[in-house]
């Protein structure tokens, strides 16, 4: 476990999964965007800026918790990224190169779906990085969330968990529906086939790089109103409790 963290992580596909009624869910939602909303107000007028990072398997609802989370905030002080596989030119340098240029000024946010981490996942799982850059990388993640914290960053790890049977269903679902066909293709079915290796992944990263100035946040994912919220109570607590003046 990385410094100053308690946290033990049960294994991922033991984790419970829960629901909420429709209308809790819509009632609850609406309080804690608003709130998050007068953070937002007040975070643009202070020298600290938020980074929030969310990892998990494909279809987990990464983009649907990310659109509930800033749908009612101001446009002008938060920037969504998609990160994707590297471009020829980011080949070419570290591999944290292609990231400073995302990290949010001050007074303002930055959201990124998938993120730094996939150094120690999906590229250790597939063999994208070799044995020693993928295992010197959380020393490496460490000391760069370290040296954003001292900045004054707050930071906010979310990794949103599905069971591989709800994925299944996630996946037949997009491929039927003509209006989601695009989330789905060829390497989402090959990365299921390695379930348990990207499970192991995650398993160590938790371990290794839930820290005391950057935690990371388990969130059952299997029903998608109960991440959703959670999610979002989860960035208005850290940023209630952040000295933002």
């Amino acid at each position: 476990m990385a410094s100053g963290d308690t946290k033990k992580f049960p294994k991922l596909d033991d984790i419970e999964h829960k629901s909420i009624e429709e209308s809790d869910y819509k009632h609850k939602l609406k309080e804690q965007q608003l709130k998050i909303l007068k953070l937002q107000r007040q975070l643009g007028e202070s020298k600290r800026s938020v980074i929030v990072v969310f990892e998990g398997p494909d279809a987990a609802g990464k983009g649907g918790a990310i659109k509930r989370l800033v749908e009612r905030l101001d446009p002008r002080l938060v920037r969504v990224y998609s990160v994707i596989k590297p471009t020829a030119e980011e080949y070419q340098h570290h591999y944290m190169w292609r990231f400073w240029n995302k990290l949010p000024p001050y007074g303002q946010t930055a959201i990124l779906d998938r993120s730094w981490y996939g150094r120690v996942l999906v590229e250790r799982v597939e063999g994208f990085a070799s044995d020693s850059e993928w295992k010197r990388a959380y020393r490496e993640i460490n000391e760069f969330e370290r040296q954003l914290a001292d900045d004054n960053a707050i930071i906010i790890k979310f990794y949103l968990h599905i069971s591989k049977d709800e994925q299944l269903v996630r996946f037949k679902r997009r491929e039927a529906d003509p209006y989601k066909h695009w989330k789905i293709s060829d390497e989402d079915w090959r990365n299921r086939k390695k379930w348990d290796e990207h499970n192991e992944a995650a398993q160590e990263m938790f371990e290794k790089t839930s820290t005391d100035i950057a935690p990371w946040h388990v969130v059952a994912a299997n029903y998608k109103w109960y991440a959703r919220l959670k999610v979002v109570k989860i960035v208005a607590d850290r940023l209630e409790k952040a000295d933002l003046k």
